[in-house]
C-alpha cells in the first residue's frame, strides 16, 4: 500500500526543511561576521596592550635597564594577559615573566625581521599549555622604535588569553540559536496557519465534489477569500446551481412527459368509452323522451322518467367534460387584458355571491401589459377556481383577487391569486388536486382543475396552490408576458 500524504502534511514538511535551510544559513552567515568582528576586537585590544607596555617601558629598553622592566611586567600579569616577552635588535630575548620561560618554543623565539618597519606586527592564534591545562591565545608581537634611530630598537610580544573572546562567542551563538529557534517557531506557525488556510478550502471543494457526485446539487460553499481558491469556490456554487436547476428542469420535463403519455392513455380510454357510451345513450335518452309524452303515464311513472332524464343529462355533461379534458386544442390567442378576463369570469357568478353574501376583494397593480393569449380558455380557468372557491365558502365569506407584474429570472410576468376563507384544502392533497379525476368534493368528476393546468401549461405558465394566513385556499397563476415567450 502507497503511504497517502496529505497535502497539508506535505506542504508543512517542505516549508519546515526550507525554513531550518534557510535560517541556518542566515544564522551561519551571522555568526561567521560576529566571530570575525569579536576577532578583530581582541586583535585591536591586544595591539593597543602591546603598545602600551612598549610605551611605559621605553626609556628603560633604550638604556637596557631590565630590572625595573621585569618588575613592571609582572605587576600587570594578569588573567587574559598572560605573558609580556621583549626582544633585542637581533631578535634575542632580553626579559619577560618568569612563568613564561619554561615554555621554550614561546620563549625563544620572535617572529619579527631584523629589518621590521614600525607600523609591522605579527598575530597568531594558538593552544598555550601552561599550568596543567590548555587555553586559547592570542600572541601579538609589535615592533620598538626609539628617538634618533632608523631601525628597529627591539620588539615586544605578549600572549592574550581569548577565554573572554570564547565566552562572548558562545554567548553571541546562544542568542543567535534562540533567535533562529523563535524565527523557526513563529515560521512553523505561520507555514501552519497558511497551510490550512489552503487545505480547508480544498478540503471543502474536495467534500463539495463528492457530495455533488452523489447527487447533492444543493451544496454550497462557503468560501469568502477574495483569491483563486474563492473564485474557484464561486465557480463550483454557479456549477451546483446549474446543475441543480437542470435537475429540477429535467425533473419538470419527466413529469410533463409522464403527465402527457397518462393523458394520452386516459385519451385513448376516454373516447373508446365515450363513443360506445354516447350511442346507445342517445337511443336510451330518445326512447325516455317518446315515452314521457304518453299521457297515460300517472305522476309517479313521470318523476321516475324525469329522475332518469337527469342521470342521462349528468352523464352526458360527464363525457362532454371528459371529451374536453382529452381533446388537444390550439390556443385562439389574441391580445386581451386580464384584469377584463377576470372581471368577466366574476360577473358569470355575480349573481350567486350575491345571493349568499359573499364579498369580492380586488388588488389590481396599475398599469398592467395587455398579453397575447386565448381569453376564452383563461376565462373557463378562472371561472373554474372562482365556482370552487364558492363552493367551498359556507355561508358569508370573502374572495379575494389580485393581479400584479413580477419578474422571474429576468422575465416579466403576470400574476394572479385567488383566495377564499373556505373551508381549504389539506396541504397533502395541494398536487393531487390538478390530477384527472381527483377531487376533494362529495360531487364532480375531478377534471376541472386538469383542464385549468393544461390550459396555463399551454400558455407557457404554471398553477399551484399557495399558503395563505388563516383559513382556506389560495391559488397562483403565472403567465409569461408577450415579449418573452
Amino acid at each position: 500500500m502507497k503511504l497517502r500524504i496529505s497535502l497539508q502534511t506535505r506542504f508543512l514538511l517542505w516549508t519546515t526543511l526550507l525554513l531550518i535551510f534557510l535560517v541556518a544559513s542566515i544564522l551561519f552567515v551571522i555568526e561567521q561576521r560576529e566571530v570575525k568582528t569579536i576577532l578583530e576586537k581582541s586583535k585591536n585590544e591586544g595591539m593597543l596592550t602591546a603598545r602600551n607596555i612598549a610605551y611605559f617601558n621605553l626609556e628603560r629598553v633604550k638604556w637596557w635597564d631590565l630590572e625595573p622592566i621585569k618588575r613592571n611586567i609582572e605587576q600587570n600579569l594578569s588573567e587574559k594577559l598572560v605573558y609580556v616577552i621583549f626582544y633585542d635588535r637581533s631578535r634575542r630575548p632580553l626579559v619577560a615573566n618568569d612563568s613564561i620561560k619554561e615554555s621554550e618554543d614561546v620563549y625563544c623565539c620572535s617572529h619579527l625581521a631584523e629589518n621590521a618597519k614600525e607600523e609591522d606586527y605579527f598575530f597568531e592564534l594558538k593552544d598555550f599549555k601552561w599550568a596543567g591545562r590548555t587555553q586559547k591565545l592570542l600572541e601579538i608581537e609589535i615592533p620598538i622604535f626609539v628617538e634618533g634611530s632608523p631601525a628597529k630598537w627591539g620588539s615586544v610580544k605578549v600572549g592574550l588569553s581569548l577565554a573572554d573572546m570564547d565566552a562572548e562567542i558562545r554567548k553571541t551563538r546562544l542568542v543567535l540559536i534562540l533567535i533562529g529557534s523563535g524565527g523557526l517557531f513563529l515560521g512553523l506557525v505561520g507555514a501552519t496557519l497558511l497551510a490550512r488556510r489552503i487545505s480547508q478550502p480544498i478540503t471543502k471543494l474536495v467534500d463539495g465534489i463528492i457530495k455533488i457526485s452523489r447527487g447533492d446539487f444543493s451544496h454550497k460553499l462557503d468560501i469568502s477569500s477574495h483569491d483563486e481558491i474563492g473564485n474557484l469556490a464561486q465557480s463550483f456554487n454557479e456549477m451546483s446551481e446549474k446543475l441543480l436547476l437542470t435537475r429540477e428542469q429535467m425533473e419538470e420535463a419527466h413529469k410533463k412527459l409522464i403527465q402527457a403519455e397518462k393523458l394520452a392513455s386516459i385519451g385513448r380510454i376516454s373516447a373508446t368509452i365515450a363513443h360506445e357510451i354516447r350511442n346507445p345513450l342517445t337511443s336510451l335518452k330518445l326512447n325516455i323522451q317518446k315515452i314521457g309524452q304518453n299521457d297515460s303515464l300517472d305522476k309517479m311513472e313521470k318523476e321516475h322518467l324525469l329522475l332518469a332524464q337527469e342521470g342521462i343529462s349528468q352523464i352526458e355533461k360527464f363525457i362532454k367534460e371528459l371529451l374536453n379534458f382529452t381533446r388537444v386544442s390550439e390556443l385562439n390567442r389574441a391580445r386581451f387584458s386580464l384584469e377584463q378576463v377576470l372581471e368577466e369570469s366574476v360577473k358569470m357568478l355575480m349573481d350567486s355571491l350575491q345571493q349568499r353574501k359573499i364579498t369580492l376583494e380586488r388588488n389590481f397593480e396599475s398599469p398592467l401589459p395587455e398579453m397575447f393569449v386565448d381569453g376564452d380558455k383563461l376565462r373557463q380557468v378562472f371561472l373554474n377556481i372562482l365556482r370552487n372557491a364558492y363552493e367551498a365558502i359556507e355561508g358569508e365569506g370573502k374572495i379575494s383577487l389580485s393581479l400584479s407584474l413580477v419578474k422571474e429570472n429576468r422575465l416579466n410576468k403576470i400574476r394572479i391569486k385567488i383566495s377564499d376563507n373556505g373551508c381549504g384544502i389539506p396541504e397533502k392533497d395541494w398536487e393531487n388536486i390538478f390530477e384527472p379525476f381527483f377531487t376533494t368534493k362529495p360531487s364532480g368528476f375531478g377534471l376541472g382543475l386538469s383542464n385549468a393546468r393544461k390550459i396555463i401549461e399551454q400558455h407557457k405558465g404554471m398553477i399551484r396552490v399557495v399558503k395563505k394566513r388563516g383559513r382556506g385556499t389560495s391559488f397562483e397563476i403565472v403567465i409569461p408576458c408577450e415579449e418573452e415567450q
